[in-house]
């Protein structure tokens, strides 16, 4: 193609490169999400829907890009780590935090329907992101033991919140002013005396969020296959990962070839594998 006089306006552009040798995170979060959740009727203070399609479109996102090696996701967030060695995209920072929130977004609307039947998607979500590099394993992990701490404390408070306004009739002013300045032992007190819950038993998605990995399984129709599977499970103690020392491994990750959005343990029962 023949150079144009107005070629030279690309030497404008400016690429930001992400350093070598560092885990990148890209973290998509969810644009207004209150308001959304309120006009589409989402439960409070936790929407299994909700939760599980955002599971869903993250597993799309992990189709595509095939050097992620695990995401962690909850509420309307999700985080996508890349292996230290990647070079996607030459590791263009603006490349890789646009395409990953793209994805993820346009993958949250095309699933909406098989989650939401009958709720009609009143105007079209969007998602931004932004992008972190972690030099050491120990930041990664740290970073992961951030994220899913922050679970907990919010759960924490949405469930005391909203079991206010719904069970006792609270407004939600009254009931940020009853929890203001509450530890958590307090709110698991408040839950159990005022409510009969104790938030221990209360399901593990809510509490822990979501981790994705890469495992291979067999199947009955297949030898083996390599599907992205969601765990509720703690992610800042070692025995995390000690189970799954591939995440920390630097080593070609393996490609995807069936996406099911299904547990580990459902996927266990539909292989034929014993627990």
């Amino acid at each position: 193609m023949a150079k144009s006089k107005f070629e030279y306006v690309k030497d404008f552009e400016q690429e930001d490169k992400c350093l070598p040798n560092c885990w990148i995170v890209v973290r998509v979060d969810g644009k207004g999400f209150h308001k959304f959740t309120d006009l589409h009727n989402f439960e409070k203070p936790n929407d299994l829907r909700g939760l599980t399609l955002m599971s869903r479109a993250a597993a799309d996102v992990f189709q595509v890009f095939k050097d992620i090696v695990v995401g962690f996701g909850h509420s309307d967030e999700f985080s996508f780590v890349f292996k230290k060695n990647t070079n996607v995209y030459n590791r263009r920072a603006e490349k890789l935090s646009s395409l990953v929130a793209s994805q993820f977004s346009s993958s949250y609307v095309f699933h909406w329907t098989d989650y939401f039947p009958e709720m009609k998607l009143l105007y079209p979500p969007a998602f931004d992101s932004r992008i972190v590099l972690y030099p050491t394993d120990e930041n990664l992990r740290d970073y992961l033991s951030w994220r899913q701490a922050d679970v907990h404390v919010n759960n924490l408070y949405n469930l005391c919140f909203w079991s206010l306004v719904l069970k006792s009739g609270l407004t939600p002013s009254e009931a940020e002013l009853k929890l203001r300045g509450t530890l958590s032992g307090e709110k698991n007190e408040l839950l159990f005396q005022e409510f009969g819950i104790n938030y221990n038993n209360e399901p593990q998605m809510f509490r822990k969020g979501t981790t994705l990995l890469r495992k291979c399984m067999n199947f009955p129709d297949s030898p083996k296959r390599v599907v992205v599977v969601r765990y509720y499970c703690d992610v800042i103690k070692k025995p995390f990962w000690d189970d799954h020392p591939e995440i920390l491994k630097a080593g070609k990750t393996p490609e995807v070839d069936f996406v099911d959005g299904m547990d580990y343990f459902e996927l266990k029962k539909q292989s034929g594998q014993k627990e």
